[in-house]
């Protein structure tokens, strides 16, 4: 069981580090999309499934509360957590329509929609990166090796060098916490800083 333990271990750093190499660049061009948008008064929508709609709201709390100051709310919505909003376009039209639909609703052109899915293609998170694209929304999308049907759909694709869903969303979780911090520094003044 340790021998499993210290592998899941490697395995995860190892993943962190190649996600580090692959993708500093378009992480800093991630926070630079978010900041400009909230510059400009835009909104940011947050979509998963799963494990990936946890990480939805999970970004949408360090963005809506705060990361490390305090400062203002910033306008940030994880579309997987209104369940009667998700039972209705579920039961009324199908599924693969409940973050598309709120997509069409809410987006305006100049938002953010941010898409979570290890495969890279989930039906409704490849619906709602349409439908954000074709509203004019700025897309990023987080997945694993080669970004899936969301490669094509994203403005910025931060795609995890690995295939496990676990190891993938790990990764994830570090880098959106890279974005969150790096969003909340170019927004508020270095006078408020947390303790940690």
């Amino acid at each position: 069981m340790k021998d499993a333990i210290v592998k899941r271990f490697q395995e995860s750093i190892e993943i962190a580090r190649g996600s580090q190499e692959a993708l500093t660049g378009r992480i800093a061009q991630a926070v630079e999309l978010i900041v400009e948008a909230y510059r400009a008064g835009r909104s940011v929508y947050v979509f998963g499934n799963g494990g990936s709609a946890a990480d939805a709201q999970h970004i949408a709390c360090e963005l809506v509360g705060r990361f490390f100051k305090n400062r203002r709310a910033l306008d940030a919505r994880s579309l997987s957590s209104d369940t009667s909003v998700l039972t209705c376009l579920g039961n009324d039209f199908d599924f693969a329509s409940v973050f598309s639909r709120q997509i069409e609703a809410h987006g305006r052109s100049g938002d953010i929609a941010i898409a979570l899915s290890a495969s890279g293609n989930s039906p409704n998170v490849v619906a709602a990166l349409a439908v954000a694209r074709q509203r004019e929304l700025k897309t990023i999308a987080f997945t694993g090796r080669g970004g899936g049907k969301c490669a094509a759909l994203a403005d910025v694709l931060l795609d995890v060098p690995a295939d496990c869903p676990p190891r993938v969303q790990e990764a994830h979780a570090i880098i959106y916490h890279i974005i969150c911090e790096l969003v909340e520094a170019s927004l508020v003044e270095p006078t408020t800083i947390l303790p940690i």
